[in-house]
């Protein structure tokens, strides 16, 4: 197969000869050889790069979660860094003013709430402004370009992890995102995708010919990326996800829980395509950083039968149910909302999990994807 770098380069890289460039990358950008896009923007005879984007994480995804990135000056290249995970999330008049074209060449990961997809949309919206063209180089959904999973987004819960109204697991790459952004929330902007040749739909990352680059600290297995869509619900509440850990997102504590019991809880509701192991484990950072917690490990066994946003809301509905005077619901900053009603896209998940029963909540996700999957399969590009 090709990415859209390569095809890019191979094909089109002439169209843009003379126009000054800019690049919303991260670590992620690399061809099948592992080179890194911005070297070879910066080499290339043909490419005049004048500006480099960075999302969540920074260029060098060093930076942990949550944590504002200033603009700086790229080590290698000596190319000005525009930080797009700013106070305002998006880049101003100033960072596009030496560019003619965006370039995106990020590795989402399939998953509503991964901020990558926003700093893309809404460097869009700004480039729409101020008449400047998008050109998105086209990369694989990890977890399959097919299953889509979850409810979609209310108005008053939109943020910047949940900023349009797609299911929780989407089933689309970065560059069919960007048309239907685009088109279904009239995002004013020249946009250009160059598609991947040689990936189909049904296709898992780990049945490329790739080479896995984590596009985040915490982003780091197969695995991981098939739970996140259901365990990243934890983030919401003062349970660690993991993070500190050497298996973010797939082992699930407190200092409070009782390891055997949740195990035995969790698996006599008998959730397809995973099994649960208890587990004590440590995070170095984090939440409980340095306090033993317990817990389990989310052990997947069968990929193509789980649904994970499911089986997240079911192993928080079933920690709630455990340990209520002990879970808790954090805010997000300074919003004025749970974290949790956020991720979700709504409060109705959080008011279930706390009454005890999320069967009205869960039944009315195949209505949503549903609704979905009609708009979706108009920006299909493979």
């Amino acid at each position: 197969m090709k990415l859209g770098l390569e095809v890019f380069l191979d094909k089109y890289v002439d169209n843009y000869e003379g126009k000054r460039i800019g690049l919303l990358t991260n670590l992620t950008g690399v061809n099948h050889q592992l080179e890194a896009t911005i070297d070879l923007f910066y080499r290339h005879d043909q490419i005049n790069l004048t500006a480099l984007f960075g999302p969540e994480h920074g260029i060098r995804g060093e930076v942990q979660e949550g944590k504002l990135i200033d603009s700086s000056v790229d080590t290698y290249t000596g190319v000005p860094i525009h930080s797009l995970y700013n106070k305002e999330k998006k880049p101003n008049v100033d960072m596009l003013q030496d560019v003619d074209v965006v370039f995106c060449d990020l590795q989402d990961i399939g998953a509503r709430y991964y901020t990558f997809i926003y700093s893309l949309a809404n460097t869009m919206q700004m480039c729409g402004q101020e008449g400047k063209k998008v050109v998105v180089l086209d990369r694989p959904n990890p977890i399959n370009g097919i299953t889509i999973e979850g409810n979609l987004v209310e108005n008053e819960f939109q943020s910047f992890v949940g900023k349009f109204p797609i299911p929780v697991r989407h089933g689309m790459t970065i560059g069919e995102l960007a048309l239907l952004f685009k088109n279904e929330f009239a995002i004013d902007c020249d946009v250009e995708v160059i598609p991947m040749e040689g990936w189909s739909r049904e296709m898992y990352f780990d049945q490329t010919d790739l080479f896995w680059v984590s596009p985040s600290p915490n982003t780091t297995t197969m695995d991981m990326c098939v739970l996140y869509p259901g365990t990243c619900l934890v983030e919401g509440t003062n349970l660690s996800e993991g993070r500190g850990t050497t298996k973010p997102f797939e082992v699930i504590g407190a200092p409070f829980i009782d390891s055997r019991k949740l195990t035995e809880e969790l698996n006599a509701l008998k959730i397809e395509g995973v099994r649960f192991r208890p587990t004590v484990f440590k995070p170095m950072y984090s939440k409980h950083a340095g306090e033993v917690c317990e817990g389990v490990q989310v052990h997947v066994s069968d990929r193509s039968k789980l649904r994970s946003f499911e089986m997240g809301i079911r192993l928080l509905e079933t920690i709630y149910r455990l340990y209520p005077e002990d879970v808790e619901f954090i805010q997000a900053g300074k919003l004025n909302r749970y974290f949790l009603d956020l991720l979700a896209g709504t409060d109705k998940l959080r008011k279930q999990v706390i009454q005890g029963d999320t069967k009205e909540f869960r039944a009315q996700l195949p209505e949503d994807t549903q609704r979905f999957e009609k708009v979706r399969k108009k920006y299909f590009l493979y």
